[in-house]
């Protein structure tokens, strides 16, 4: 661990690989294959299956729950990045929905107007200062970079492990945080176009981008008055 905390600093604040955010990219072309065989070999057919025999509304609760769940990561995070009022909220928004809403199954906090946050601890090192560092397309999990990636292990420990104490039920849950992911993002895959690839990378960047700037991102049109200008 004490070699390895000098080497990701390295990385992530190389002046080469911060300009250049993607010198993994033959490794990364080659992850990209052998998750798409694997999303049409097991997780398209299972989320398609689960998609089939789940009614909607229990759907909608699975997702619920989970992301119930997460509010104690994301209040966490806000609190870190110095959003103390919207930490709080995230924390009323799971006292509220764990009680009142049947252990999140119903998102009672939303209609009480409690506003769903969405902060990890990838956004707060980036509001830390700290850069991307290159791009990194992780087996199973798809795009991600350096940063990121190192995000990841916080927030792994902070949700669901850190209200349940049960191994079976914390891997179960994240299982079924999988599945119910996938199956909502059934037959995006058509909007891909060009280099998917490039496609894949770029909106990653871009959704981040609006992560980590809570969606205040610089609009391109912000220029014209209209598009008579064109």
């Amino acid at each position: 661990m004490k070699k390895l905390l000098p080497l990701l600093i390295t990385l992530l604040f190389n002046p080469f690989l911060i300009a250049e955010n993607d010198p993994f990219e033959e490794i990364n072309r080659t992850t990209l294959k052998v998750n798409k065989k694997l999303d049409k070999a097991i997780a398209t057919p299972v989320a398609k299956f689960y998609q089939k025999i789940t009614p909607d509304f229990i759907e909608l609760g699975v997702y619920n729950s989970i992301s119930n769940i997460d509010d104690v990561n994301i209040s966490l995070n806000n609190i870190l990045q110095g959003k103390i009022k919207d930490g709080l909220s995230d924390m009323a928004r799971f006292t509220v929905n764990s009680t009142l809403g049947l252990a999140g199954f119903i998102d009672v906090a939303s209609k009480m107007g409690l506003k769903k946050h969405d902060e990890d601890f990838g956004q707060t090192l980036a509001l830390w200062g700290v850069p991307h560092g290159p791009y990194i397309m992780l087996p199973g999990l798809g795009p991600s970079s350096l940063r990121d990636t190192i995000g990841m292990i916080p927030d792994a420990f902070l949700s669901p492990s850190i209200i349940i104490d049960h191994e079976p039920t914390v891997y179960s849950l994240k299982f079924l945080d999988l599945i119910d992911t996938r199956a909502r993002y059934l037959g995006l895959e058509s909007l891909i176009m060009g280099d998917e690839y490039l496609f894949l990378k770029d909106a990653y960047y871009q959704n981040r981008e609006y992560d980590v700037k809570d969606g205040e991102v610089e609009d391109d049109f912000d220029d014209f008055d209209s598009f008579d200008d064109f």
